[in-house]
């Protein structure tokens, strides 16, 4: 029996494999899988071999706070997959863990054949790691068509299958309607899925819908959550005494929420996409330690933190960064769109035309077919 290891660094991962795995489990059903996954893996039957949260880390201190636990798990994690003796070893995203195990599993057996799906983001920073790449890569999935020249001119064999997040979905017959009650909009806040994410953002945002209801009252907030957090958040959401929010982690769920969304403020990351596919307008919000912004800062070629804003150079989806995400600036960016709605069919407009360049709408079967193929 052919065997596939998946390896994930977070939830945003987890989710981008198991669409991937979930194609081949369609068509093959002899093939033996073990992960280092979350819950939508799980979902699918594959066991992980610990708890993702336990390769999660967020920023550069926070590494280096824990980086002989770091190494230690990078090494466990490296043992276990060369006692599975899979014939593939597939590697999704969180490329600081990812590639680490990687690189030791080819050093050790190199007859196992090593494919990463999202590159490393080698437009942004760090360019030359492209070369090194090639000793322990023996293919690169493309979520976007101008990463191809950088592997290209190392002769690393990469493909683009466009992101599965923007993969034309069957129509959801979830019933939303004993979420949302009577006739209000829905504002959808996606406030990040690690720990540290959410305890930075939540009392920013709670603060941000303390001054939207004191202007609008026909607005319910919806946040959406892994299932880690869903209770931390809804706990604290009953302690502020709102009566128009709620916390949900059902991706089925989460995904109609989103659809009937008039708006969505997010943290920076993969989600925005999501967003933009279900052509919800949005503002992007993010925050990280002082230590951890100015080594971002020196190290970054672009100007923007959106894929979107990045690809349109120009800042489509407003960027509240730093000492820019308060929940007063929130408020202001958010209140303009809904004074100006105008402004709302701008963003969908261009995003769309973005858009458009990174979907094939057969991503996860692009992807499975190189899996498949190279078993």
């Amino acid at each position: 029996m052919k065997k596939i290891f998946i390896l994930t660094g977070e939830p945003s991962g987890d989710k981008l494999a198991s669409k991937v795995i979930a194609k081949i489990k369609n068509i093959k059903s002899d093939v033996e899988y073990l992960s280092v996954g979350g819950e939508h893996l799980k979902n699918l039957g594959i066991k992980s071999i610990y708890d993702l949260k336990e390769v999660t880390y967020l920023g550069f201190t926070k590494v280096l706070l824990n980086i002989f636990k770091i190494k230690k798990k990078i090494n466990e994690t490296a043992d276990k997959i060369i006692e599975f003796e899979p014939n593939i070893l597939f590697s999704i995203d969180s490329p600081d863990f990812t590639l680490r195990v990687v690189e030791r599993v080819k050093k050790i057996n190199p007859n196992i054949k090593t494919i990463h799906f999202v590159a490393p983001q080698v437009w942004v920073w760090r360019e030359h790691r492209v070369k090194k790449l090639r000793s322990f890569l023996d293919h690169v999935l493309l979520l976007f068509p101008f990463e191809k020249k950088y592997f290209d001119k190392e002769n690393i064999q990469s493909t683009f299958t466009g992101h599965p997040l923007l993969e034309n979905n069957k129509k959801s017959k979830t019933d939303i309607s004993q979420i949302i009650k009577g006739k209000k909009k829905i504002i959808s806040i996606f406030p990040g899925s690690r720990k540290s994410e959410v305890d930075v953002l939540l009392p920013i945002l709670i603060d941000f819908i303390k001054m939207m209801n004191k202007k609008y009252n026909d607005i319910f907030y919806v946040f959406h959550s892994t299932i880690d957090f869903k209770n931390l958040i809804q706990d604290r959401l009953l302690r502020e005494g709102f009566k128009n929010c709620g916390s949900i982690s059902d991706e089925e769920i989460k995904s109609e929420v989103l659809n009937f969304s008039t708006f969505a403020v997010a943290k920076s990351g993969t989600i925005s996409l999501e967003i933009c596919n279900s052509k919800v307008p949005s503002v992007i919000i993010y925050k990280m330690n002082i230590i951890n912004f100015f080594i971002v800062k020196m190290l970054v070629k672009v100007k923007y933190a959106n894929i979107i804003n990045i690809a349109a150079n120009e800042e489509i989806i407003p960027e509240l960064l730093q000492s820019n995400c308060n929940s007063k600036n929130i408020f202001n960016k958010v209140n303009d769109f809904f004074i100006n709605d105008q402004l709302m069919k701008i963003q969908v407009d261009k995003s769309q035309n973005i858009l458009k360049n990174f979907k094939t709408n057969r991503s996860s079967e692009i992807a499975s077919t190189v899996l498949t193929n190279s078993l």
